[in-house]
């Protein structure tokens, strides 16, 4: 296996109208989602071996997740299911296209039930890259599932990605951010938005976002990046930092751009020699300027190419549309 993503799978119960918000939307409609479990199914899509690991719910919503990533290519053997807590729901509109807000239904909801004891360890420890958000850390008993599969993945010479993806709707800074500090310590690569750098790095973050993700690895990461939406993304490694462009499309649901970006990151990162197994002087290559450049141009390209379609899962590009469409469009960094 080479990517595995543990955390929430959930029902994202998508405003019906665009350009609405929660007061004036008149209806929504279902689609599998959670973002650990949509990097795993982008990751597939991009080619490589990936699997899911949390708990939805015993009932029809969680079949219907566990058969999404199936049909996707995603392994789930890591999935498990519970009798007594509902799968959960999650309410979105999309009030502009670059524009997601968010409600979710958790109460508890079946993945905060996630325990340690429950982890399929074989996955985490034969994996190129283990991936986490901090959704998972929210709650008892998934927040302690998520700590120890870090650590198990850690242990096992495992590199550690980390969607910060805080959702303030879902527990408050004080809580947050603790918790959140605790992952980036166990982290090698880090991806954050332009809110959430601020949030953590502060006035470095707000001036200049390829400082505030340098100073983000003061916590231990090999790499920080921040998307900026339309704009691309900053990064800092220990030996380069700046930003690269993004692309210019027709947005038309923002939903999702993250994860896929996330994904093709972590395929780059592989492509390029990281990995478990690969060592440390293989990981020192794939922060080289030329090969991290490259990485991040595929994961801007791949979070563009969703923006242009409605959805998450279905929007996901393959590699043959990442490829053609950087085969296709000029591009800067710097």
């Amino acid at each position: 296996m080479e990517i595995v993503c543990l955390g929430e799978m959930i029902l994202d119960m998508f405003a019906a109208e665009a350009g609405r918000d929660f007061d004036t939307v008149t209806a929504f409609l279902p689609v599998a989602g959670g973002a650990p479990a949509n990097v795993a199914v982008a990751a597939a899509k991009l080619g490589r071996k990936s699997a899911f690991i949390g708990k939805v719910g015993d009932d029809p919503f969680g079949r219907r997740l566990a058969a999404a990533l199936s049909e996707n290519g995603v392994e789930t053997r890591g999935m498990r299911f519970d009798p007594t807590a509902r799968t959960t729901l999650n309410f979105m509109t999309i009030p502009d296209p670059n524009t997601v807000m968010t409600f979710f239904y958790r109460n508890p909801g079946a993945d905060m039930m996630l325990r340690p004891e429950e982890l399929d360890r074989g996955l985490i420890e034969g994996a190129r890259f283990f991936h986490f958000g901090s959704v998972s850390l929210t709650e008892e008993p998934c927040r302690s599932a998520t700590f120890e599969a870090a650590r198990i993945a850690k242990a096992a010479g495992v590199p550690v990605s980390f969607d910060i993806n805080y959702r303030p709707s879902i527990w408050p800074e004080e809580r947050a951010l603790p918790e959140i500090r605790r992952a980036l310590a166990l982290a090698d690569v880090v991806k954050v938005n332009e809110k959430e750098l601020e949030l953590l790095a502060g006035s470095a973050g707000a001036a200049d976002t390829a400082a505030g993700c340098a100073r983000l690895l003061e916590a231990g990461p090999r790499l920080c990046v921040a998307t900026l939406g339309p704009r691309g993304c900053a990064f800092a490694s220990h030996d380069e930092q700046g930003t690269v462009e993004g692309f210019t499309v027709r947005a038309v649901d923002a939903t999702g751009c993250g994860d896929a970006f996330t994904a093709a990151l972590l395929c780059g990162l592989i492509a390029a020699g990281a990995g478990k197994d690969n060592g440390r002087a293989a990981w020192g290559r794939s922060l080289e300027r030329e090969p991290l450049m490259k990485s991040l141009q595929y994961a801007n390209a791949a979070g563009a190419l969703t923006a242009t379609k409605k959805g998450v899962i279905p929007a996901l590009p393959f590699a043959r549309d990442v490829e053609a469409f950087l085969a296709h469009t000029q591009h800067d960094s710097r």
